[in-house]
């Protein structure tokens, strides 16, 4: 499934795997989080409600412009820098354009998530 991530004009667009979380997540959507900067690697938001970790490895290693599910915090975390393996982190997605917006972003701000119904 393809979503669309929406900061100011600026459209992003991702690819969501098929899991528990994700359909968790896309049950969410239409989305509006406010993200805000983490460790200068991530930007993270809280979410309204906890996503299903079941059939979930016991982690990841992110890649730039993975969308992913920090379990332990209940929170989104999408990865703009490289990092590392990390138990409780399961992948949602991929950011397939757009990236450069999302690492420029400074201090808190909005981002609109919505399915992409064009996909």
């Amino acid at each position: 499934m393809k979503i669309r991530m929406i900061i100011n004009d600026d459209v992003l667009t991702a690819t969501l795997e098929d899991s528990a979380a994700t359909r968790d997540f896309v049950s969410l959507l239409p989305l509006n989080l406010t993200l805000r900067d983490y460790a200068g690697t991530e930007k993270v938001s809280d979410l309204p409600s906890r996503l299903s970790i079941a059939g979930a490895p016991a982690g990841v290693d992110p890649d730039v412009g993975d969308i992913t599910y920090y379990a332990p915090w209940g929170n989104l975390a999408i990865f703009y820098r490289d990092f590392g393996f990390a138990n409780g982190l399961v992948k949602l997605g991929h950011i397939d354009t757009g990236i450069e917006t999302l690492a420029k972003q400074r201090g808190d701000f909005t981002v609109r998530f919505e399915r992409d119904e064009g996909s």
